[in-house]
Order: C-alpha cells, then structure tokens, then sequence
C-alpha cells in the first residue's frame, strides 16, 4: 500500500471518537447484552469474509471499505460492553473489576497486532483472518450460552429498525455525512496544505483532531444553552435521545466535573507522547522492545488490578488522591532521569550508531518505564470508575460513552503540544512542565462531586 492509503486508515478510528452519538439508542432499544452478542456476531462475519477477500487482487480496497463498516460496529460494541459492564456489577464490583477489564483489553490488542499479524506475514493473511474471525465466533457462542442476563427490554430491535427509517434520523445522518466527507476533504486540499506551512502547529491537527474539536465544542454548547434546550425537551418529552445528553449534562457542577475529566490526564498523555522518542533519542531503541513488552505491559495490568482491588476495599474518595499522585510524579520522576542523563541524549540523538549508556542506566530507565505503567494503571483505574459513578441510571451506556470522548479531549491538546515543547525545552524541563499541566486537574478533586459511592 502507499503511504498515501496508510493514511487513509486514520478514518477507522473516527467511529470511536464520535460513538457517543449513537450511545443513546444501546441505552434505549433491546438490552446491553443483545447489543453485544449482535455485534459480536457480526464482527466475526466480518472478519471470516475478510479472510476470503484477502487473496483477491482487488483486496485492499475491499478489505478497506469493509473495515470502515466494521470500525462502527466494534465502537457500538464497545458501548454496549460499557453499558453491560454497570448493569451487571455493582458500585464495588466495577472497582473490583476494573483491572481484569484492562487485562483482557491488553491481552486482545497484544493478540490482534502480535499474533494475527504473525499469522498473517509468516502463513498467509487467509488463515489469520480466519482464525481471528473463529476466535471472535467462539466468544460470542460462549457470552450467547454464559453471559448472565442481567436487565429488562425497554424497546425492541425492531423498534430501531424502524427508528432508522424516520426522515429526522434520514436527514440527520446524510447531514453528518456530507459535513464529515467535506471536513475530511478540507483538511487534505492544497489550501490546507499551504496553511500547514505557515502555521506549523496545524501539522499536528489532522481530519481527527477537527472532529474531536468540533464534537467537543458541541458538548459545551449544551452547558452554556441547557436551559433552552430543556424548555425544547419539555414540548417533547418522549425524546430519549435528547434527554441522554441533557441529563448528562444538566447537573450540579457540571463545569467541575468535565474539567476534571479533560485535564486530570493531561500530565500523561503528554509524558506517554514524547516517552517512546525520550528512550529512541537516550540510545535504546534496540531494548524498548523489551522494557515496553516485558515490563511495561505487566506493569499497567497490575497497576489497574491493585487499583480497583484498593477502590473496592478503602472507596474510590480515600484512593483518588495517593493515586492521582503516584500518576503524575512519574513526569518528575522522568524529568530528573532525563536531565541525568543528558549527556547521552546529546550523543544519541539522531546518530545511527549509539553509544550504549550503560546496564546500571538501562536498568533505571527500565524501572522508571515499569512505575511510569504501574503508576498509569492507578490512574487509569480511578478515571474508569469515576466515570461509571457519574453514569445515570437510564442512560449508562451513552453517558460513559460521552465521558470517554471528553477523555480524549485532552489527549488531542497534549499530543499537539508536547513535540513542540520537548524539542523548545529539552527532555528534562519538557517532563516537568508536564507535572505542571498534570496540577490543575488535580486541584479541581477538591470540588469533584460523586467521589463517594451511593448506595
């Protein structure tokens, strides 16, 4: 493929970046189960007749389309996983549960982009297909005959089809429709091309990055004009889909808490973005393998599983603090490994033939790398349940899907700024003003409602 197609594969991820929008239908048609169980099946037709695409001379392009559809379906499942997950446990045991989810999601990327993929360039990408597509049938034989179920049926399957069929749903979805292609096509016209040469920040603002902006905008858009457009819902009370994201929205210290929920990741996001370049940069690129695979990723599991283990036993208000800083003192951490070792980043960088730094060195990078994961499953595990403490109870699915998106939010930000201030600063001051960025999302704990678990 050229770089050129590569590129174009950044379109599968917008499903998860605006999934919230159709968050409100898993909450009202059918039950979280049936939507997972449904969308289960479907991913695995999929990816069984990918396998037969694949020897087919126009396979990539078949392949591609097919992936863009499937891209909707794995993000609505993934909704309806969230939704399942709240319905089926209760407040302690989503925070008892919470590592063993980040566990299975670690052990499906490391088999999607480790072991498919080895099938795939060593056999055939026939037989990886295949086995993925059996892999994903199986489960869903396995949730349809063990999966408990846990909720009653507000609204059938049906019932959605028809939804679908309504001029408002038809006019609205070819309205997104056409305002996405259009976006998509703005952000790679020579127009925009040449304002990237001018303004070198928007290099880093792709089709994706827009799209987040813009659904962010609208969400804040709600706050600032939620009384006009509860006095619209009140003339149609039977709107479930606007009712979803008014009463998200519609709450006591609303502006506190999607504060809290965009910034208090900001130190981490910027510290995970300039960390895979901080090590590349020290010399090590040939042992981050290693370090990511064999420590890290250990590491992140049993940070995510003590946390929610500790959450459980001592409540998510005791933990958020010891936590939260564990999280963010891992940039200070950072910041003085890097302006130690200074020295080597001034030798290493961009030179093709490294000076090694040393095994008393590379075993420090490697613990800081490994309590950096440890520290990240902490926090990771703190957000998670916040989240599902802030979902009500009519609509969990849409709004945990609308706190994940808000989540991203500053990831976006971060992710633009922090090649820009490493390469200004250098590592080592870079990584502490990331701690500082990381402090006012910490401050606003002091005013988080919903830290304390209802009954």
């Amino acid at each position: 493929m050229s770089l050129e197609s590569i590129g174009l594969t950044s379109l599968f991820g917008l499903a998860w970046i605006i999934k919230f929008l159709w968050g409100p239908q898993v909450d009202e048609f059918a039950t979280k189960r049936k939507w997972l169980l449904y969308t289960q099946g479907l991913l695995a037709v999929m990816i069984l007749f990918t396998a037969f695409l694949a020897p087919l001379s126009w396979a990539i392009q078949g392949i591609a389309a097919l992936f863009f559809l499937g891209s909707f379906v794995a993000a609505t499942h993934d909704i309806a996983i969230d939704g399942y997950y709240m319905e089926a446990l209760d407040i302690d045991g989503q925070a008892k549960f919470v590592g063993y989810r980040v566990m299975a999601y670690r052990i499906a990327m490391m088999t999607g982009t480790g072991v498919v993929v080895t099938i795939g360039t060593t056999i055939s990408w026939f037989w990886a297909f295949l086995s993925a597509g059996m892999v994903m049938g199986s489960l869903c034989v396995f949730h349809l005959f063990f999966l408990p179920t846990c909720e009653k049926e507000q609204k059938s399957f049906m019932a959605f089809a028809i939804s679908l069929l309504r001029w408002r749903f038809l006019v609205s979805a070819a309205a997104i429709a056409l305002a996405t292609l259009g976006l998509r096509k703005l952000t790679v016209s020579g127009w925009y091309v040449d304002l990237q040469k001018t303004y070198t920040l928007l290099k880093k603002l792709n089709f994706a990055g827009w799209v987040g902006i813009l659904l962010f905008v609208a969400l804040v858009s709600i706050v600032v004009f939620r009384k006009q457009i509860h006095g619209k819902i009140q003339q149609n009370e039977d709107s479930f889909y606007a009712r979803a994201f008014l009463k998200y929205m519609d709450r006591e210290k609303i502006g506190i808490i999607l504060a809290f929920i965009i910034l208090i990741r900001t130190g981490e996001f910027m510290l995970s973005a300039m960390a895979s370049p901080f090590l590349v940069d020290l010399g090590i690129k040939i042992h981050y393998g290693w370090i990511s695979a064999g420590v890290g990723l250990p590491c992140s599991i049993i940070g995510a599983m003590v946390g929610g283990a500790l959450i459980g036993r001592y409540s998510l208000q005791k933990m958020v603090w010891p936590f939260l800083w564990a999280q963010n003192l891992t940039n200070i951490i950072y910041m003085f490994l890097a302006l130690g070792l200074t020295d080597y980043l001034t030798i290493n960088t961009a030179n093709q033939d490294p000076v090694a730094i040393g095994a008393i060195n590379l075993l420090s990078v490697a613990l800081v790398h490994g309590f950096d994961q440890f520290a990240g499953g902490l926090g990771t595990a703190v957000l998670m349940i916040y989240l599902m403490r802030i979902c009500l109870t009519d609509f969990k699915a849409a709004h945990y899907a609308i706190g994940t998106g808000l989540m991203s939010v500053s990831g976006l930000y971060a992710g633009i700024m922090s090649g820009f201030l490493a390469s200004w600063l250098g590592y080592g001051y870079f990584f502490g003003i990331s701690f500082l960025l990381s402090v006012p999302g910490m401050i606003l704990v002091l005013y988080l409602p919903n830290l304390k678990a209802e009954p």
